[in-house]
């Protein structure tokens, strides 16, 4: 289905100075294709709210928004824009403009490509932008990760993933998901096919992750994964017998 509705999903808090560009960006990038926005603003403090009832008066292309009362994580922000995705496919990117858009039509593409066994496309980050000691972290904890759960993925903390919907609703949710969605995927009985992407620098704001609070939470989340893997078994694929 070439035509169908793409659904792009931008978790993001404290992004205001970023989401206009990005919005261009998204715009230029899915040119011809039939794709709707869903910004989750996750408990924002900042003029967010103000920003995309702007911007949604002046974009062609349907712009929603899904508001936190309070913060809830980057997992549930993903979590609240796909189930209200209206899309046959759900594309995931960051808030803070480090994803570069015109990426999400190629792994939307590989994915549609890649055939009814592949669930996910994973974009994995080359030249990474963030400081030594965040790349050398992220690198050991990559390293781990697939030394454990033999995700095939070289880079699962990239925000750029296209997830076909139904699947990507089907998957365990804890906090911490988004950075275990290749072998979340390929233990729903599906694979996951990879697109290397260029990563970028901030334009505006800090982070709001840190290193440390993410590294232990990733580690909890890691033994977690370990241990649903171990105790369900990969689903098996189910396909009806008629008879006459």
């Amino acid at each position: 289905m070439p035509d169908a509705l793409i659904s792009i999903v931008i978790p993001c808090r404290n992004e205001a100075a970023n989401l206009p560009l990005l919005l261009d960006e998204i715009a230029a990038a899915m040119a011809g294709r039939d794709f709707e926005v869903i910004v989750v603003n996750d408990g924002s403090t900042d003029e967010t709210p103000a920003v995309l009832a702007a911007q949604a008066a002046l974009r062609p292309f349907p712009l929603r928004q899904l508001r936190h009362q309070k913060s809830a994580g980057q997992s549930l922000s993903v979590r609240s824009g796909v189930w209200a995705a209206r899309g046959v496919i759900v594309a995931t990117i960051d808030g803070d403009g480090q994803n570069d858009p015109k990426y999400i039509p190629v792994l939307v593409d590989a994915l549609r490509q890649a055939g009814p066994d592949v669930g996910a496309a994973q974009g994995q980050r080359l030249k990474r932008r963030d400081s030594k000691i965040k790349q050398l972290a992220s690198r050991f904890a990559n390293w781990l990760r697939s030394a454990i759960l033999h995700d095939e993925t070289r880079d699962t903390g990239c925000g750029l993933k296209a997830v076909h919907t139904d699947i990507f609703r089907r998957l365990p949710f804890f906090d911490g998901t988004h950075r275990f969605v290749p072998a979340l995927v390929i233990q729903e009985g599906y694979h996951v096919v990879h697109c290397d992407v260029v990563d970028r620098s901030r334009r505006h704001g800090k982070s709001n992750y840190g290193i440390f609070d993410r590294g232990l939470q990733g580690a909890l989340d890691l033994g977690g994964v370990w241990w649903l893997r171990r105790r369900r078994r990969r689903m098996p694929k189910v396909e009806e017998i008629r008879h006459g």
